[in-house]
């Protein structure tokens, strides 16, 4: 009587187990379809990957306290040492994760680019930890002494340092300019590049020179008999030395529109003709200044010279003949450590 259920417990249990199979195929296929939808709303590296940036709670590192902040003008020299990140990437105490930096290395001058990624190096002897990638394409060794400077690059240059792969190298940085830059730096821990007026809190030097009264235009002089009509503006009307007291004075004179000024000066004086001479062309405003030692020690570096504004001491650089030219300087105002130079129309 037992014979005829075999058979059919065979197939209940046949049945059973093919059921069984195919409800498990279909939770494998559910789970797969849903990694699969979820990596594919995940930006693998677009330009999503570098948001939100992170900042984290301030903390302490040899008993000095470091607060991350979204530091646009970030640029300070200091010393490098080398973790154990991976590709172009480096670790700042402050800065967001992720951000940009240009790294240069103030032994050859070489310069370039490094996404932040962690936090660190855990002392207050060092500015900044490089992967030992970013520490080779820079060819620096632990302790070397490096700028950094914080950058906004392009997205296909973002793009190469979030898969891993260098960024082209930046121009190589002036060894005279390298020069200035190791005289800032301390004997151990890192200094700030900024400018005085940002360390004073003083108005910004844009914001200054907008808000400031435009002088009225001198008359165009004429032209100098025999000149050259092919040198271009900076090389036609030189500027006096800078480490002339009178000669300083007579420019801040002149684009205050003094009219003492105008009567006292020598007609032999090179410089007042410089800013009339350049009303078409352009300057590089390296900062603004509340103190006038400070404006002199400033334009007395860049080569430059100084504008009064009000209750204020414009330091500039030109003038320059083009826009191109004035770009071309710009760059190097900057790379001094006037991070927040402009080029402006001169006048």
């Amino acid at each position: 009587m037992r014979l005829p259920n075999k058979p059919f417990s065979a197939a209940a249990v046949a049945c059973l187990s093919l059921a069984l199979a195919g409800c498990g195929a279909a939770g494998g296929a559910d789970q797969l379809a849903s990694a699969s939808d979820g990596a594919a709303s995940v930006p693998v590296n677009g330009p999503a990957a570098d948001y939100p940036m992170v900042l984290g709670k301030p903390f302490t590192v040899d008993g000095e306290t470091y607060t991350p902040a979204d530091t646009l003008n970030y640029d300070r020299v200091g010393y490098a040492s080398i973790d154990q990140g991976h590709g172009i990437t480096a670790a700042n105490k402050t800065l967001p994760l992720p951000s940009y930096i240009e790294v240069t290395s103030l032994d050859s001058g070489k310069t370039i680019l490094v996404r932040v990624e962690r936090r660190g190096p855990m002392t207050g002897a060092r500015l900044i930890s490089l992967s030992p990638e970013a520490a080779s394409q820079l060819g620096i060794s632990d302790d070397a002494p490096v700028r950094v400077r914080r950058v906004n690059p392009p997205e296909v240059e973002r793009a190469e340092l979030r898969a891993g792969q260098p960024a082209p190298e930046r121009m190589e940085t002036p060894k005279s300019l390298v020069a200035v830059l190791r005289q800032k730096l301390p004997a151990q821990g890192d200094a700030s590049l900024r400018s005085a007026v940002a360390q004073e809190d003083q108005p910004d030097p844009v914001a200054v020179a907008s808000a400031a009264p435009r002088p009225t235009p001198a008359p165009i002089a004429a032209p100098v008999a025999g000149a050259n009509p092919s040198r271009t503006a900076a090389s036609a009307y030189p500027l006096a030395p800078i480490n002339s007291s009178n000669a300083l004075a007579q420019v801040a004179a002149r684009v205050a529109d003094k009219p003492e000024a105008h009567a006292s000066a020598p007609p032999t004086v090179v410089a007042p003709r410089v800013v009339e001479a350049a009303q078409d062309g352009f300057v590089i405003q390296a900062g603004t200044f509340a103190d006038k030692s400070n404006a002199d020690r400033a334009a007395g570096s860049l080569g430059g010279f100084i504008s009064r504004s009000g209750k204020y001491y414009r330091v500039r650089t030109g003038p320059y003949a083009t826009r191109g030219q004035a770009e071309a300087a710009l760059v190097k105002v900057q790379a001094a450590g006037y991070s927040d130079a402009r080029v402006f129309t001169a006048g």
